[in-house]
């Protein structure tokens, strides 16, 4: 399966908890102002990749503990994103994913498209929420906004409520 990436880092430690591997995704539709990856945001930018060739990429970064999913707007290509996360899950590998959506819009959006169901359920994390200049905070871990949050998937998911981490 193929996905359309504006790039990737092998190492980073400030896009979720620990080493992790990030995909930058190609395409949003969210602008939002301020944005530190405007460059993301034409669906028709970046470049398509084989998950083939991404899962090689992130077999060969030894000191990671995960994945992210980053942007772009990784719920525009759910159903690469999904398969892709089930493969790293098999690596034994965690997900992060950024979103400029809400946890209730993807729930909302979920309903109508398994493969947005299918994303968020591989998803350890979800850093949900637009970036806001106004609601700027970088002592905040992992997001960039006090408006956004950081969300445990599955716990969320089992509780019918959004459930967030601590860090």
């Amino acid at each position: 399966m193929k996905l359309r990436i504006s790039g990737y880092d092998k190492e980073s430690v400030v896009d979720g908890p620990g080493i992790r591997f990030v995909i930058f995704t190609q395409g949003c539709p969210h602008h939002c102002d301020g944005c530190h990856n405007p460059e993301t945001w034409d669906f028709t930018g970046g470049r398509e990749v084989e998950e083939d060739e991404v899962l090689e990429m992130i077999r060969s970064s030894r000191l990671i503990k995960g994945v992210t999913f980053s942007g772009g707007e990784p719920f525009a290509q759910p159903g690469p994103l999904a398969s892709l996360g089930r493969r790293i899950k098999e690596m034994g590998l965690d997900i992060v994913t950024y979103t400029g959506y809400t946890f209730e819009e993807i729930l909302k959006k979920s309903r109508r498209d398994q493969d947005i169901r299918d994303l968020l359920e591989v998803s350890d994390l979800l850093v949900d929420g637009r970036y806001i200049r106004e609601e700027r905070d970088l002592s905040l871990a992992f997001r960039g906004s006090r408006n956004q949050r950081v969300i445990k998937v599955a716990e969320s998911l089992n509780a019918g409520k959004v459930i967030e981490a601590e860090f």
